[in-house]
């Protein structure tokens, strides 16, 4: 056996980095740091005493520590409800949103579908036209849906969009597979659920996400649906705090109103924010590296 001498050996040439990465990087930071900062000084608002805050004192890192607004925040029943009744609405939505998705792309790959192209372009028709809010207050309305839970799930349940990037994702699916299931006696729903399914769980957990993220920070369904407190979601609890913020501080302006109260209401505000968003970021770590492989994979066929 012959050794091969060190001098021969190849060794791994060093990256260098180009002029070019490097001012790729940079531009990538300068966004990172335009989401990032903005978050922080609202973290550093919600941490801060008021007197910091009425001193302008406060920018990425709090000032004077306090936790007052968060025990506001969590001593309010209501509050609370709110974000568990949150989190029961937006479950029960995406779980009936991801099943219509599902039901609806998967028959729209087959080629036996009769009337296929027409229901695809029927898809197609409601992602560039919409019958206004008008109209769908009033199908609302007129199902008895308003000031229920129902009218913030119902009208808005199924995404073409989604809908599109499931169907894409079983079309690059192979044909054998299909073809393998119907010799063994399998039916179209044994085929989805046994063939299909198993295999398109990236694009299953990506478009949860979506979903789930999307009714999470929806609330202009609820201003026009909702007028029963107990049946609003966080989001528009989140909205009335800023409204009711935003009032106080033209009153301020104005002159009828101290400065305290100012204030406070933007303490309120920022830990409100914080407490709304908390949720759905400690959610999306478990399904991010879902992300490129969910949303592309189908685009390879469509």
């Amino acid at each position: 056996m012959t050794t091969v001498p060190a001098s021969v050996q190849m060794h791994k040439p060093k990256s260098k980095w180009t002029p070019g990465q490097i001012i790729l990087v940079a531009i990538i930071f300068v966004f990172v740091l335009t989401c990032v900062l903005p978050f922080l000084n609202v973290i550093a608002i919600s941490f801060s005493s008021k007197s910091a805050i009425l001193r302008g004192d406060v920018s990425f890192w709090p000032v004077e520590f306090e936790t007052k607004a968060y025990d506001i925040i969590f001593s309010d029943k209501t509050m609370i409800d709110c974000l568990f009744y949150t989190i029961k609405l937006t479950i029960i939505y995406t779980a009936l949103a991801m099943v219509l998705t599902i039901l609806m792309a998967y028959p729209l790959t087959k080629k036996r579908l009769k009337g296929r192209k027409f229901f695809n372009l029927l898809a197609l028709f409601t992602m560039y036209f919409s019958g206004g809010t008008i109209p769908i207050y009033l199908n609302v309305r007129d199902f008895g849906m308003l000031d229920t839970m129902w009218s913030l799930i119902i009208p808005g349940l199924l995404s073409t969009y989604n809908m599109i990037i499931m169907k894409s994702f079983f079309s690059s699916l192979p044909n054998e597979l299909e073809e393998a299931a119907t010799i063994d006696g399998a039916n179209d729903f044994q085929i989805l659920l046994q063939v299909y399914l198993p295999l398109s769980l990236a694009s299953i957990a990506t478009l949860t996400l979506f979903y789930a993220v999307g009714k999470w920070n929806s609330f202009a369904d609820a201003k026009y649906y909702i007028q029963t407190k107990a049946l609003q979601p966080l989001q528009l609890r989140l909205y009335n705090i800023i409204k009711g913020s935003t009032a106080v501080d033209v009153t301020a302006i104005e002159g009828n109103a101290n400065s305290n109260a100012q204030n406070v209401s933007e303490s309120i505000e920022s830990a409100t924010i914080i407490f709304a968003t908390l949720p759905i970021l400690v959610v999306y770590p478990f399904v991010q590296r879902y992300f490129v492989s969910g949303v592309t994979i189908g685009a390879v066929k469509g």
